[in-house]
């Protein structure tokens, strides 16, 4: 069984900065694409920013040049630097990873999401 647990959010004052992560363990052979994805108050979950095994990253145009995708293959970990934090970044955040294990083939798997909220 894949598990993905994020990490890191918290409150933070307008402008400010937190570093989120995610870490998936169980029987892991391979890990494609890993990506954080947000989810605020009376919307739908939205992209926030992906990155692949070749480290190529696709950004939401609302983060760009404020957010900072990465990846530690070695420790199946996912990481997001938010800097210049906006009150409308406020959501959950969610971690996303396409992961084979030994026993299935590729599959999409969630993390259970990290409250972030920003102040004013």
């Amino acid at each position: 069984q894949v598990q993905l647990v994020e990490s890191g959010g918290g409150l933070v004052q307008a402008g400010g900065s937190l570093r989120l992560s995610c870490t998936a363990s169980g029987s892991i052979v391979s890990i494609n694409a890993m990506g954080w994805y947000r989810q605020a108050p009376g919307k739908q979950r939205e992209l926030v920013a992906t990155i692949t095994e070749i480290d190529h990253t696709n950004y939401a145009d609302s983060v760009k040049g404020r957010f900072t995708i990465s990846r530690d293959g070695a420790k199946h970990t996912v990481y997001l630097q938010m800097n210049s934090l906006k009150p409308e970044d406020t959501a959950v955040y969610y971690c996303n990873a396409a992961i084979q294990t030994i026993f299935t083939r590729m599959n999409s798997y969630w993390g259970r999401g990290t409250q972030v909220t920003v102040s004013s």
